[in-house]
């Protein structure tokens, strides 16, 4: 796939940082093979990092809310403070978010440092072949409370069956592959067109 290299504006082009994350621990899970399949085909002004700490993070307590954080809290929350934007993928369990996914979002939400998740752009890509419409209500909800800033013509709806995985555990159809890239590039021209630093 040739990959151009886009000007955001006028001058010289930046690069924008874009926080993937997955909801699911699963191996084999669509959402994180979406995931693996951004970081594939990101442009090169485009730095594209998964999450990889879901399954590390605590039961989210207030009571430990505090400094020092427990360490895969920390690291979290500099993952996101470190980027630009966030991009989630994520399955829908008994008709909402998963609790691990959760769990992380409850903990970004109490960060009050600079960088926080507050007004960050974020977007989503529905991966489901049910549509996982109760989980990704409940998402926007959650993302409402934290403040932050949805980017709606980033957030897709592009479905992926586990027959679709490859060995490498991406997603190697180059349709499905555009689509994600589109979503990607939506949410990095709105994360860079905010005025934010960027990485």
């Amino acid at each position: 796939m040739t990959r151009t290299r886009r000007v955001f504006g006028s001058g010289m082009p930046k690069h924008c940082r874009v926080l993937l994350v997955s909801g699911s621990l699963r191996a084999r899970s669509t959402n994180t093979a979406v995931m693996r399949t951004a970081q594939l085909v990101a442009p090169s002004d485009v730095d594209a990092v998964l999450y990889r700490g879901l399954r590390d993070l605590p039961a989210f307590d207030p009571d430990d809310d505090v400094v020092p954080l427990p360490v895969a809290v920390e690291a979290l929350r500099a993952s996101v403070r470190s980027a630009d934007a966030l991009l989630f993928s994520t399955p829908e369990y008994a008709g909402a978010l998963p609790g691990a996914f959760k769990n992380l979002l409850d903990w970004t939400i109490g960060d009050d440092q600079p960088g926080s998740i507050y007004e960050k752009p974020v977007a989503w890509i529905n991966a489901s072949p049910r549509e996982a419409a109760h989980a990704h209500e409940s998402l926007r909800i959650v993302l409402g409370y934290a403040h932050a800033t949805i980017v709606e013509r980033a957030c897709a709806h592009i479905p992926v069956t586990s027959a679709e995985v490859d060995e490498q555990g991406s997603v190697p159809d180059l349709m499905t592959r555009a689509r994600i890239e589109h979503a990607l590039t939506a949410l990095a021209d709105a994360a860079v067109g905010t005025g934010r630093p960027v990485a």
